[in-house]
């Protein structure tokens, strides 16, 4: 049979597939990561109201990702689980599905995203220039969304075959590009936070373009005509109770932040703005682990298709002592070099301050997303992600409420109880989700068990 992927995953060293799958992954997401702190840096230049309201355009931005990311996800598992089973076609007509889907949803929550744009801003205490700084870069940011929307799910058509690169070199350019178009923009044309928002949205429909040239290469649209795209119903739903799980999680992830904004602009835009400068910080030390989830997740899904649950175990460990060994490199460099780069996003002192011991207190909690987003991982591959979103509610929305408003309300911690609230939170999601994914592990062994039993 022809393969219909660049890399069997179902056989081979899975330590190699790993670092073939991760290492790329990870070098365009650090890229990625680059490239916020660049929008994070020019929007400094401009003033710390610009800095405040891009960090209030924070949430939004996860919010517009949650769909893209969601049916990716969705998608991503389909596919490759098709793809373990050797189904050709069918895993070529789930991605044509989820791009139609993302496309008709994207038109819905623009619409809606236009007209509740600046309530979202007041409700996250944006006023005077820090709401107009706010306005001007959500504007723009919410236009494109159907753009934003469509690059990773037509990059989970890739990644499912094994294609990391694609992704990666895309980043990589994303970045370089951005170095010129964010002052172009936003000085020489006079755009201010709108050219910071126009050179994103133009980079990212650049990435579309060539991301469908790739897989139209990699026969991910192969044997799929025009009806391949009319929403068909039994395969809408499949893609929907794999995809709705993932969209909540990250959807949650984007309330979590609003909670998170919500709370810490209760003691001033300085705050606020060491908030959006720390997290992106923070941001670069987790980038390795970004690429090990996008791995696991492949790994997984083929081979739990191909009935290897041995190979999906190990994949499993094999990805967590990569976690181990990731967070060992990553975390003392930014815990010892964090202040001087927040530095370089402001001269506040106070939001240097504010922004440093962040970084040093989520120094505790760093393993806790690795153990918690490979779980989600596993999950994610044996096509069982329910609980995901679940778990999302209870760690971005549910727990924080209740213990932001404890440890900075009730026991005056100021913003220092968001700092210390997340680490409560943080671990105590990734303790139960682990616990879950192995009994989920061990549920679908069993069941495969009898029903090789049964047919014998």
């Amino acid at each position: 049979m022809k393969k219909i992927y660049s890399s069997d995953l179902t056989s081979g060293p899975i330590k190699g597939h790993l670092i073939h799958l991760a290492l790329p992954a990870s070098i365009g997401f650090f890229f990625n990561t680059m490239y916020n702190v660049v929008d994070t840096f020019w929007a400094g230049q401009l003033s710390t109201a610009s800095l405040a309201g891009l960090s209030l355009n924070f949430p939004l931005y996860m919010l517009i990702m949650s769909l893209g990311v969601g049916f990716s996800s969705g998608a991503g598992a389909l596919i490759s689980n098709e793809i373990g089973a050797g189904r050709e076609k069918t895993s070529n007509r789930y991605l044509s599905q989820s791009i139609s889907l993302t496309v008709i949803l994207s038109v819905f929550f623009t619409i809606l995203f236009f007209i509740f744009l600046k309530p979202l801003f007041t409700v996250l205490n944006g006023k005077g220039e820090v709401l107009e700084s706010a306005m001007r870069y959500g504007r723009v940011i919410v236009g494109g969304l159907i753009v934003i929307s469509l690059v990773p799910v037509l990059n989970a058509g890739l990644t499912a075959r094994g294609n990391t690169r694609t992704y990666r070199n895309i980043l990589i350019g994303g970045f370089f590009l951005n170095l010129v178009l964010d002052p172009l923009f936003m000085y020489t044309f006079g755009l201010k936070e709108a050219g910071v928002a126009l050179a994103t949205i133009l980079i990212q429909l650049l990435s579309m373009i060539y991301m469908i040239f790739i897989a139209k290469k990699s026969n991910a649209f192969s044997g799929i005509s025009f009806k391949d795209f009319i929403p068909e119903r039994k395969i809408v739903i499949e893609i929907f109770e794999q995809a709705v799980p993932a969209a909540m999680n990250f959807l949650t992830m984007a309330m979590g932040t609003f909670v998170i904004t919500y709370f810490v602009s209760s003691f001033g835009s300085e705050a606020v703005a060491a908030y959006g400068a720390a997290v992106r910080v923070e941001q670069i030390a987790l980038v390795p682990t970004a690429g090990l989830n996008i791995a696991l997740a492949s790994l997984v899904g083929q081979n739990n298709g191909a009935g290897r649950m041995d190979r999906v175990i190990d994949s499993f460990k094999k990805s967590l002592f990569g976690g181990a060994l990731i967070m060992l490199v990553m975390l003392p460099p930014v815990l010892i070099f964090g202040k001087k780069i927040i530095s370089a996003f402001t001269g506040s002192e106070a939001v240097i301050s504010m922004g440093y011991k962040y970084l040093l207190i989520q120094g505790l909690t760093y393993y806790s997303y690795i153990v918690l987003f490979q779980s989600n991982s596993l999950l994610q591959g044996l096509k069982k992600p329910a609980m995901i979103m679940w778990m999302g509610f209870y760690r971005q929305i549910a727990a924080p409420a209740l213990v932001f408003s404890v440890l900075c309300f009730a026991l005056a911690m100021r913003q220092d109880g968001v700092w210390w609230g997340l680490v409560i939170v943080n671990w105590s999601a990734a303790a139960f989700t682990f616990i879950w994914a192995e009994k989920v592990y061990k549920d679908k062994c069993r069941t495969a068990l009898k029903a090789d039993a049964a047919s014998e």
